[in-house]
């Protein structure tokens, strides 16, 4: 049983300011501005909605199956995939371009100044969803179950969106930042092409407003509407219905990147595994709190076993 991740990977480049930016430049000249920061700490993490995605489905026993592009950079990217035993088979090399990569600089006031190259993310069209469900019938394995698309370059969104619906594979529309990129005939269509749609509540107002359409309208026109709303949990309407997911408390709150991501993880997971509704935004939940309590989108790395222990400790029973 497989799931099939459409969607960006990308390097995170962080870069720590020691000052505040405010202190650096001058309200009166912006108009000429011209500056410089010294970051004498940097990392890079493996990032990406798809790759961060994927990590988190496999730390919890799934298949994924990524379909996504990168480019001649990609050496180490495909070394952490290989690490997780994450297959690699349809992660499309545009060997001339970057991998997409964000570049952002924090000061001491947690203010971000934030470039981002998208490289070989902007030819993800030419993967083709049919293409990976023949090289799978080919090689005798699992066809995936269920799909995400998650925020990639414009024209593969559409693409395989269109593509996952042709071929009656259920999918979930995840818009992400990628939301502003289309106007509300777009999103309307999206949405009646999905299975399932996941936003968090501030993507959610804007393709309420985008759309003209209540997120309980929108809810009416798929399976499930799946809202994250950070520290107040999230919201699942399905069927008439809304569950309620909570949070799950940490000792400690280290980073929120890539918090949605292992949410949507989680999502998949048990949507692939048939679990109720309740059952899978709590164990989303769960993994969105794994990843906090961590530095970097793919760092976290609680075995099958632990993620179990603390699912059944936070909510009485197991999954």
């Amino acid at each position: 049983m497989s799931s099939l991740i459409c969607g960006s990977i990308a390097y995170d480049t962080i870069m720590s300011f020691e000052g505040r930016f405010q202190d650096q430049i001058l309200a009166d000249q912006i108009h000429i501005l011209n500056v410089a920061f010294l970051v004498p700490s940097m990392r890079r993490e493996f990032g990406g909605c798809a790759g961060n995605i994927a990590y988190n489905h496999r730390l919890l026993g799934g298949d994924p199956v990524i379909m996504a592009t990168v480019g001649g950079d990609a050496g180490p990217y495909y070394d952490q995939l290989a690490k997780y035993k994450i297959t690699a088979d349809h992660i499309r090399e545009i060997p001339t371009a970057f991998t997409a990569q964000a570049m952002i600089t924090t000061d001491r006031d947690n203010n971000q100044i934030t470039a981002f190259h998208p490289g070989a993310m902007g030819e993800s069209h030419l993967n083709i969803v049919a293409d990976v469900l023949a090289h799978r019938q080919a090689k005798n394995l699992s066809q995936p179950k269920i799909a995400i698309v998650a925020p990639d370059g414009r024209q593969g969104m559409v693409e395989h969106c269109q593509q996952l619906a042709d071929a009656h594979i259920p999918f979930i529309f995840d818009p992400g930042q990628g939301l502003p990129m289309f106007d509300g005939q777009e999103l309307l269509g999206f949405i009646e092409q999905a299975t399932y749609v996941a936003v968090n509540d501030y993507e959610g107002e804007m393709l309420s407003k985008r759309t003209g359409l209540t997120l309980p309208q929108i809810s009416e026109r798929v399976e499930a509407l799946i809202v994250t709303k950070g520290a107040q949990g999230a919201e699942i309407h399905a069927k008439g219905q809304k569950y309620d997911i909570p949070v799950v408390p940490v000792n400690q709150a280290i980073d929120p990147t890539g918090c949605g991501d292992a949410f949507r993880g989680g999502l998949l997971f048990g949507l692939e595994q048939g679990f109720d509704w309740e059952t899978t935004g709590r164990l989303a939940s769960l993994m969105g709190s794994i990843k906090i309590s961590s530095q970097g989108p793919q760092n976290h790395e609680p075995s099958q076993a632990e993620i179990q222990a603390q699912f059944k400790q936070a909510f009485a029973y197991s999954y």
